[in-house]
């Protein structure tokens, strides 16, 4: 099944990402006890994109310019430090602007879903290509015109839901495998002790 996606791939038409969204740089602010917007920072991600802590909006409204303000199937990337993830943005109830950790892309193409759109930024080819552009010397960093020159491959849509599908479901087997792991581990840990008593 996940050799599909490999042989799908190889057939797909390439764009640059400048081509299908634009790209504009996360805002710098200073966070408050309280607010009204969630001030989105790289540390509430994991290395997958997923989101590891729970929002809190941290800025005021007044203080946020609207033209910031994220909109749903925006795509956040995470262009500093080691972690270089791509996530979607969802629609809760809060408000949400991003950091300078990351640029926002927000496609302009109606061909391009944005979950594929991340799937692919954190494809491991393209990660391993994204890291090897970074720059600086304490805290590396992917440039934008990096991003915009970005080579994306774009199947049908209906490829796209498919290797979107394919993913989820390896995601869910890698978890149930995790699992069984570490019910063995316990089931043998158990027979140790049982063995010595």
């Amino acid at each position: 099944m996940y050799t599909l996606v490999v042989s799908i791939l190889n057939f797909n038409l390439k764009t640059t990402l400048d081509h299908i969204a634009s790209i504009q740089t996360g805002v710098f602010a200073k966070p408050t006890a309280d607010g009204e917007v969630v001030y989105l920072q790289a540390r509430y991600f994991d290395e997958s994109g997923q989101l590891n802590s729970l929002l809190h909006p941290d800025l005021k409204a007044d203080d946020v310019n609207a033209k910031h303000i994220l909109k749903p199937g925006d795509v956040l990337f995470a262009a500093k430090g080691t972690k270089n993830f791509a996530a979607v943005i969802e629609d809760d109830q809060f408000s949400k602007v991003a950091s300078t950790s990351f640029f926002v892309i927000r496609l302009k193409d109606k061909k391009v879903l944005p979950e594929y759109l991340a799937w692919f930024m954190n494809n491991a080819g393209t990660q391993q290509f994204l890291k090897s552009t970074a720059l600086g010397s304490s805290i590396a960093s992917i440039s934008k015109g990096v991003l915009e020159k970005l080579e994306v491959l774009v199947p049908s849509i209906q490829t796209q839901h498919s290797i979107l599908t394919i993913t989820c479901h390896r995601e869910k087997e890698k978890q149930l495998r995790q699992k069984i792991e570490s019910l063995q581990e316990i089931i043998i840990q158990k027979k140790i002790i049982n063995a010595i008593k």
